[in-house]
This record gives structure tokens, sequence and C-alpha cells, in this order.
């Protein structure tokens, strides 16, 4: 492609409204461009690259036996009425309605849709197996899209999905899907690590996810310093290593604590640390209020509480409902006397004589224990903490920050039974499929590629991907043996298909070397003045390194790089 007659620009100074380095140097090459918050057009030269991160995806999935498919982005509301998950999406999904007054949403994800289309071919168990996928956008209204390409509201996704007859099948499946997603990132020369992860809205047995490591991540990824163990902060089990208290059990009391409402405040009062208080947290959940009781120094997991309800929605209680149901201001909660369902975290069973509030304004009690109140269940309720102990080999462990690139999903039959996925079995028994679910967001592992890979001039994209491998870049257009070599060269790459950039613009060197740099081609062929020795400069964007050689051993060099 010669810049001469193309589409072509870059900005010399940071972008304003963008918050991740990502974002802002994407934006700078001339790769995207944000239209309105969470949502971007993907440039020329961005397209290139999304292009190349799609082949290789297709590559990938097509060795495991998956066939591409297309499905619409218009999807009408009762598919997701049907499956049970349209209060689950809530606010996330955009709805609208047709002339008809008939109600349509743009689909967040297709598994019901997926399922619908398998069961055209779904009859009998010797239809199975068969795994089916698409690259296709999907809509979600994210409350705070941020960091560009990392938390937007349209974006393009490749889903697949495979149909089993049994778990053993499914389990098979599963394992091809985690091998092509492992080609698949290590061809992007991500860093990345594989975690448990929560199932979330999308249901099922089991979900793990594929996280880049970079320090905008959204996600937090726990790892161990001693073995391979890594899972999202999510739904890491907190290792209940506290000490039993052997101490005797004292008589409950009530204390006045005036103005004494955070944890802090009342540890202060009372010359105690936040590990002697348990504290009561109060939950609107599906509509309902109910109470956690966790340690005072530990933080409540609200996946976690969350899954235990088993609830499509959980919030923070609002001012109004904490003082109804306890009968005092917000900051004087306890479980004593609570009039909602208490989940107590596992570690409270260990204490003795706590203080908790009082259920009164201005109060708080002293020496409670778990014999004083009636939890209905007992469970793993906090976040793990950096430090904590790995639930495999009882090491420390280390905290990082990740960006999820990739996930999947054993479904099992959830989807296949809310839509009617039935097979008949070689007895002629009815019985539901076996879904899996396998997800990769390209923009995001675009943008995740450059957070891992670039420096201070720009950005350093692996060659698999870069919008172009090489970069042809003259010094003079008026010196008649430059110009010679640069044709040469070019037309050289134009008989052979080989993919090149060439820089004809009538512009100073050192502005195309930097928007060379900063667009991220990983090799450039410099022809200056000593073309009339024959020889030309070859660059290596990522090392810097630069070397001198022969027209004739750049052809040769052109030839390897592009088999």
């Amino acid at each position: 492609m010669k810049l001469s007659n193309s589409f072509f620009y870059t900005l010399r100074e940071d972008a304003k409204d963008e918050d991740s380095i990502s974002s802002n140097l994407l934006v700078r090459a001339g790769m995207i461009k944000k239209s309105s918050n969470g949502m971007y057009m993907i440039m020329p030269m961005g397209k290139k690259v999304l292009s190349k991160i799609e082949g290789i995806v297709r590559e990938e999935m097509d060795a495991k036996g998956a066939q591409e498919l297309l499905m619409p982005a218009l999807i009408p509301e009762d598919v997701y009425i049907q499956s049970g998950r349209r209060d689950a999406f809530g606010a996330n999904m955009f709805s609208m309605y047709d002339r008809y007054q008939k109600r349509y949403v743009l689909g967040p994800t297709h598994e019901e849709l997926f399922a619908i289309a398998a069961s055209m071919d779904g009859k009998s168990y010797k239809d199975f197996p068969y795994n089916l996928y698409q690259i296709q956008t999907k809509f979600r209204d994210e409350t705070r899209p941020r960091y560009g390409l990392i938390r937007v509201r349209e974006f393009i996704m490749k889903d697949a999905y495979t149909f089993d007859i049994d778990e053993a099948g499914l389990d098979v499946q599963y394992q091809k899907m985690y091998e092509a997603y492992c080609s698949i990132f290590d061809r992007l020369h991500l860093n990345y690590k594989i975690v448990k992860a929560d199932t979330g809205a999308m249901g099922g047995l089991l979900s793990e996810e594929y996280q880049a490591i970079s320090n905008i991540g959204e996600d937090i990824v726990v790892g161990c310093e001693n073995c391979d163990f890594s899972s999202n902060l999510e739904i890491t089990e907190v290792v209940d290593t506290l000490e039993e208290d052997q101490s005797p059990m004292l008589e409950i009391e009530l204390k006045e604590t005036p103005n004494a409402k955070t944890i802090e405040e009342v540890a202060a009062f009372f010359g105690k640390e936040p590990k002697d208080f348990v504290k009561t947290l109060l939950y609107e959940a599906d509509g309902k209020i109910v109470a956690f009781c966790i340690p005072g120094n530990r933080e409540l997991n609200e996946t976690k509480a969350q899954k235990i309800l088993k609830a499509n929605s959980m919030e923070m209680a609002n001012f109004e409902d904490v003082e109804k149901a306890t009968g005092a201001k917000v900051g004087f909660a306890g479980p004593v006397g609570l009039d909602v369902p208490v989940y107590l975290d596992r570690q409270v069973l260990k204490m003795k004589n706590f203080i908790v509030g009082a259920n009164k304004t201005d109060h708080h009690l002293i020496n409670v224990n778990v014999k004083d109140f009636e939890p209905v269940e007992v469970a793993d309720l906090t976040q793990v903490m950096e430090g904590d102990i790995c639930p495999n080999c009882h090491q420390k462990l280390v905290f990082h920050r990740g960006i999820e690139v990739g996930n999947l999903f054993k479904l099992g039959t959830k989807y296949s039974k809310t839509m009617n996925l039935m097979y008949t079995d070689e007895n002629n028994v009815l019985k539901p499929v076996w879904m899996g679910s396998y997800g990769i967001g390209l923009e995001r592992c675009m943008a995740a590629v450059v957070e891992q890979h670039h420096d201070e001039h720009g950005i350093i994209w692996p060659k698999e991907i870069a919008p172009f491998k090489l970069a042809i870049v003259p010094i003079s257009l008026k010196d008649n043996e430059q110009v010679g070599a640069m044709e040469s060269l070019y037309s050289y790459c134009q008989e052979n298909k080989f993919d090149v950039l060439l820089d004809d613009r009538n512009e100073r060197p050192g502005v195309k070397f930097k928007d060379m740099e900063l667009i991220g081609i990983p090799y450039r062929i410099t022809i200056g003045k000593g073309i009339k020795s024959g020889l030309v400069e070859w660059v290596d964007r990522a090392t810097k390194q630069k070397e001198e050689i022969s027209l004739e051993d750049a052809k040769t060099r052109i030839q390897q790089l592009y088999q």
C-alpha cells in the first residue's frame, strides 16, 4: 500500500479523553476513533489488525472442526424471556419496539439462538457432536464504559457453541476449545493466565477465563507463589486458617457508642482491632432484604453472596430500608434480634465475644456469640486478600490484574431444557442436549496486545497481526537512485503478493520514522544515501537494531519474512 494515495493519519499529541495506554496509542495511530461513549470506529489501519486477529481465530476454530455461521444482532425479546435470562441482563440489554409494537433486543450473547439453530439437526443421538461459531457484533449497555476497547457498549466477539449427547462428550469438546484458545493467545503473543471464574448470568457447570495480564485489567487474578493455582478473585475460596477462640463465653452487654458507626470508629472507641468485630451488611436481593455477617477485617464477596442467594440481582440496601429493618440509623446493624434472614461467614463460627451493632442508634453489643442469633446458612462469604493461603498448597497467594480476553463455559443442559433442544437416544428416549459456550473479544485482544507490547514511541505489533510486517521508507523522493530502489523493492513485493507499506509521502524523514514507530510496523527498510553503494538499512522495531544490507539481501529477507 502506498501512503501517498491512502487514507492515513496520525496524531502527535495524546488523546485527551482516553484513559488507557492502548486506547491512547490506537487513537494516535489512526486505528480507532471514538464516536460516542463506549463506541468506536475501527479505521482502515486498525481494521487490518482486527482482520488478522479474526484470521488467527478462524484458523484455530476450523482446525478443531468448528463451522462458522452468522446470527442476527436484532433478536425477539421473547427468546431471552423463554430462557429466563431477560431479568438477569436487566438494563444492560438494549431493547426497542418495532412498528408493530413487538419488543426486540440487541443481542448481548447468542446461546438461545444457537440452541434454536441446533434443533434443526439434532433429532437423533447419531447427529452429534458438532461445533458452531460466529464472529458477530454484540451490544451491552455498560454503566461505565472505559479503557478504550476494553469496556465498550458495542464490540465484536467470536462465540462458539458445542453440542453433545452427554457430559463426557461435552468434556471432550471443551478440551478441544481449551487447546484452540491456548493456540490463539499464544499466536497473539499475549502473556495470559487461565483462571477459574464465576459462571454469572451464563450459568452452567464450569467457567474458565483467559486473562491477559495488565495493570489496567478490571479483574484481579489470584495466583500462588508456589504452585500453578489460578483463579478469579470473585470465586477464590478463603481458606479458613482462623484458630478457634478457646476463651469462655461472656455475658452479652449493651454499650452506648455515640457517633461511632464505622468499624474504625467503633474499634477506636473500644480500644479493639477490626478483627474483634463482626460486620452486619444489609442487601436487597430480588426485592427482599437480607443480612450478611462477616469478620470486621474482611470484605464481603458479593459474587459468592449472590450465588448463595440464587438471586438475579443484589445491591446494598438503601438507608430507608436499613433503618426500617434495624429500627436504627445506618451504622448500627447487628444480627441479634434482626428480623431478616442472616447469612454467616464460616470464620465467625470460631470467634467468641465479638462486637456487633445493637440495632439501636448509638449502641453496640459486646460479648456476642453465634448462639445469640440464628443464621439461615453458614458459608464462605468473604473476599480473599493478598497473602492469604492457597487452597491447593497452603502457600501465600499473590494478585495480578487481568483483562478478560476469552472465556469457556460448560453450560450443561441449562439452555437445551429451556429452549427445548432435545434428542432421542438409542432407546428412543428423549433427552436434553449438552452444550458448551466459548467466547473471545476480538477488539479486547487488540487492546490487550497494545497494553503488553508498546514503548515510549508507540505500538510494537507482533508480526503475525501487524497491519503490515514491513515498511519501505525512502529518505528523499528527489534522489533518483533512492526512488529507483524504492520502486524496485515495492514492485518485487507486489509481484510476490507481499503486503508491504510504502511511505512515499513528501514528508521529512523524521516524520516518517515516527509514524512507522507509532503504528508499530515490525520491520523497516530505510533507503538513503547508502544506496549509492547498493546498501539499505534494515530496522527491527522491537529490538531497535539497525544494520546495512545489500538491496538483494533485502529482497531475500523480505521473502523469508513473508514465508
